[in-house]
C-alpha cells in the first residue's frame, strides 16, 4: 500500500469536524492527568534495534541451560516437531476466530476435533473451543454457576494459585458473587471436608476443587465432595491437570458438572508464561450457558460435510447484554497445537506420558526426602508436583542452587505463611534421571554448607 501523508489535508479534515486544532480532540481529558511529553529515548535504526534486542535476549537462560524443578503450574513438556510444523503453516498462523467458515474449514475442523478430545478426556458431554487460560476458565465457571441457579456464593479451596484467586475476585465483583475459601488439611494437603460442609449451603452456586490440587496432591474423597455439593443443590466444578487424566479418573466419573483446566502442556511451550489455553467443558444441559464458542458439524448446499461456529453467545453478536461472556477471541493457535499434539500422542501415548510424570514425581520426592534436613510436607498421593519442607532458609538454598544452574522449588510462605521454608517442586518427562541426581547432589551440598 502506498503511504499518503495527511499533512496537506489536515486543516481540511479539522474544518470538516469543526475543531481548530488536534489538541481539541482530547479536551475531555483533565489537564492534571495529561501527558505533555513521554520520557522515552530517541528511536533506533532497525539494525541498532536488532543488536539491542539480541543483547537483552542473551541474558535469558532456557530449561536446557538451567534445569528447572519449579512447581506451580507451568513446567516444560516435550513438543514434537510435527506440532511446530503444523502451527507454523501460513493458513493456520493466527489465534483469532475464523469468521468466514467457507474459507476456514481446516481450522474449524481442528477446533471441532479439539472439542471432541477434551470432552472424551474430561468425561463431559461437550467442550468449547477454548478460553484465554485456566485462570479465566475458573472465573467464567463461577459466573456460569450463578447464571444457572441464580445463587451468589462460590466456594473454592484455600490452596489454589493466588493468580486464580485474584482473577476470580475481579470477575465476581460486577455480579456481586461472594467467594468463600475452605481451608486444607495441613497433614494431607487435601481439602478439609468438615470445613467444606460448613461453607456449602442453599446459597452456594458452585464448589470448585482441583484434582490434583495446587500442592500436586490428589483429592481421594471426590465422591464425598460431590455428594456434599449435590445435596446443597450446587454445581460441582473441577480443575484438572490434563496430563494426569492418562492415569486418573475423569471428573465426569465422579459427578463434575463443569471441568476446567490449563491446556498449555498439550503441545504449547512455556514462552515466559504465555500464551495459555483455557480448557472448559460441561454437561449438555448447561450448553446454553457456556462461555466462548462451540464449533459444530453440518452439511452444505451440496450435502457435503461442513464445519461452522454453531454457538457464539458473546457481546459482539446478537446476544449483546445477554451474552454469557465478553471473551472476544479464542486461543485458536494453541488449540491447533493441542489437537496436533494429542493426535500425535494418541490414547496409549497419553497413558504412558501420564505414568512417566507420576513415576518421576514419586522418584524425585523420595530422593529428596532421604536427604538430611528435607522432608515431605503432605501424606496425600501426589502427581508430578509435591511440597518439601527444609530445615534451613529455602531462599538461601535456592540462591545457592541457582549458582549451580539449578532452579529449585517454588517458595510457598509468601502466599501460605503456615508453610514456612516449604518448596513446591515440579517434574515432567523432560527431566532425565541425571537431572534428578544433579539436584539431589546439589541439595546435599548446599544444605551442609
Amino acid at each position: 500500500m502506498r503511504f499518503v501523508p495527511n499533512s496537506a489535508i489536515k486543516d481540511i479534515i479539522l474544518g470538516e469536524i469543526g475543531v481548530n486544532d488536534i489538541e481539541e480532540l482530547f479536551s475531555d481529558i483533565p489537564k492534571k492527568i495529561g501527558i505533555k511529553k513521554l520520557d522515552m529515548p530517541k528511536g533506533l535504526s532497525q539494525q541498532d534495534t536488532e543488536q539491542r534486542l539480541r543483547g537483552i535476549a542473551n541474558k535469558n537462560k532456557s530449561f536446557y541451560d538451567v534445569t528447572s524443578f519449579l512447581g506451580g503450574g507451568i513446567k516444560p513438556h516435550y513438543i514434537p516437531s510435527v506440532v511446530k510444523s503444523i502451527i507454523s503453516r501460513a493458513e493456520f498462523y493466527t489465534a483469532y476466530t475464523p469468521y468466514q467458515s467457507e474459507a476456514s474449514q481446516g481450522f474449524l475442523q481442528a477446533m471441532f476435533e479439539y472439542q471432541s478430545m477434551i470432552a472424551e478426556l474430561t468425561g463431559m458431554d461437550i467442550s468449547n473451543c477454548s478460553l484465554y487460560g485456566g485462570f479465566t476458565a475458573l472465573a467464567e465457571a463461577a459466573l456460569m454457576c450463578t447464571r444457572i441457579n441464580r445463587k451468589k456464593t462460590f466456594v473454592i479451596p484455600q490452596n489454589i494459585s493466588w493468580e486464580k484467586k485474584s482473577i476470580l475476585n475481579n470477575y465476581a465483583k460486577g455480579p456481586g458473587i461472594e467467594v468463600k475459601e475452605v481451608s486444607y488439611d495441613i497433614k494431607t494437603g487435601k481439602i478439609d471436608l468438615e470445613e467444606l460442609n460448613k461453607h456449602v449451603d442453599e446459597n452456594t452456586s458452585g464448589v470448585y476443587i482441583e484434582n490434583p490440587n495446587f500442592f500436586g496432591v490428589f483429592e481421594d474423597k471426590v465422591d464425598e465432595i460431590s455428594g456434599i455439593v449435590k445435596d446443597a443443590g450446587s454445581l460441582f466444578v473441577v480443575g484438572i491437570d490434563p496430563i494426569s487424566l492418562g492415569v486418573a479418573k475423569s471428573p465426569g466419573e465422579y459427578g463434575a458438572d463443569i471441568v476446567i483446566g490449563e491446556g498449555r502442556s498439550f503441545g504449547n511451550p512455556m514462552d515466559f508464561g504465555g500464551s495459555s489455553l483455557g480448557i472448559f467443558a460441561c454437561k449438555k444441559e448447561y450448553l446454553r450457558q457456556m462461555p466462548g464458542r462451540i464449533i459444530g458439524i453440518t452439511k452444505d448446499a451440496d450435502d457435503k460435510r461442513a464445519f461452522c461456529m454453531a454457538l457464539q453467545t458473546r457481546e459482539q453478536h446478537i446476544r449483546r447484554g445477554r451474552a454469557t461472556s465478553n471473551i472476544c477471541t479464542n486461543e485458536g493457535l494453541c488449540v491447533l497445537a493441542a489437537v496436533s499434539y494429542l493426535s500425535w500422542l494418541g490414547g496409549n501415548g497419553l497413558e504412558e506420558l501420564s505414568r512417566i510424570n507420576f513415576e518421576k514425581g514419586q522418584k524425585l520426592a523420595e530422593s529428596i526426602e532421604l536427604i538430611d534436613g528435607f522432608e515431605g510436607m503432605f501424606s496425600g498421593i501426589h502427581f508430578n508436583e509435591f511440597v518439601i519442607k527444609c530445615n534451613e532458609d529455602v531462599n538461601k538454598v535456592n540462591k545457592k542452587l541457582l549458582r549451580k544452574d539449578i532452579q529449585s522449588g517454588l517458595v510457598l510462605d509468601t502466599w501460605y505463611p503456615e508453610l514456612k521454608n516449604c518448596m513446591l517442586f515440579g517434574i515432567t518427562e523432560m527431566h532425565a534421571d541425571a537431572d534428578i541426581e544433579k539436584l539431589v547432589s546439589a541439595l546435599k551440598e548446599v544444605s551442609h554448607v
